[in-house]
């Protein structure tokens, strides 16, 4: 049977132990509540702020962030696969056409735009793909209301805007990259029966005309993808 004393050693001990666990556990509450403090205010001052390219985590951000760095993980490997298309896939396609001025220049720009081009349709995929899987991956995620507002402001940016973007531009973008070199295969055919001079055409026959306004109209229709493909190309998503 213990003394006194012992008993007294015995308490003391454990409350000793009980405040011990008591400040691991508000130890551990602070350090979550800084790592999601740090997380949005980096969404906040940085995202929010950034244009087109996300910078990436450093290894202290990683720690400082904690578990949330793999939240921002989500948007940076979107903002990623955005800008590769933008700058692999639509970049040379837009300059291509931006390189049209006159007639002639359908001709003599067609081979490169066609295989500028090429890939477009493929980029649409992949930019759908890319939103479905930051859309399922977002979901999943368990964030405190307070950080869900910010982040959800981030997503929207970096993911959601781009994309409702993006989707619809490059088949427009394509439709009127095919409509330019049709116009070019065309002057081509004609050969020696079309005439370039002063920056503008001429045909032999009313019918060569209609065609050619035929494919000016075309390309008319699909003028304005070209605008919305330069500002995306500059940073204006």
């Amino acid at each position: 049977m213990a003394s006194g004393i012992s008993r007294i050693w015995m308490r003391t001990g454990m409350l000793m132990v009980s405040a011990l666990v008591v400040l691991q556990l508000t130890a551990c509450g602070d350090k979550e509540g800084d790592q999601r403090k740090a997380f949005s205010d980096f969404l906040q001052n940085t995202v929010m702020r950034s244009g087109e390219h996300l910078p990436s985590l450093s290894e202290n951000q990683k720690q400082t962030f904690g578990n949330y760095a793999s939240d921002y993980a989500i948007l940076y490997g979107f903002s990623q696969q955005t800008n590769q298309a933008i700058e692999q896939g639509m970049r040379p396609v837009v300059d291509e056409l931006a390189a049209i001025r006159v007639p002639q220049d359908y001709l003599t720009r067609r081979d490169n735009l066609r295989q500028a081009s090429g890939n477009l349709s493929v980029l649409t995929q992949q930019i759908q793909s890319a939103k479905m899987q930051a859309d399922s991956s977002k979901a999943t995620l368990k964030q405190p209301d307070d950080l869900k507002k910010v982040y959800d402001a981030a997503f929207t940016k970096v993911v959601t805007q781009p994309a409702s973007t993006l989707i619809p531009l490059l088949p427009q973008l394509q439709a009127l990259s095919q409509a330019a070199v049709q116009t070019g295969d065309y002057l081509q055919s004609q050969g020696t029966r079309v005439t370039f001079n002063d920056g503008g055409v001429q045909f032999p026959t009313q019918d060569q005309a209609t065609q050619y306004n035929t494919l000016m109209s075309n390309l008319s229709s699909n003028a304005q993808a070209l605008t919305q493909a330069q500002n995306a190309v500059q940073g204006g998503l």
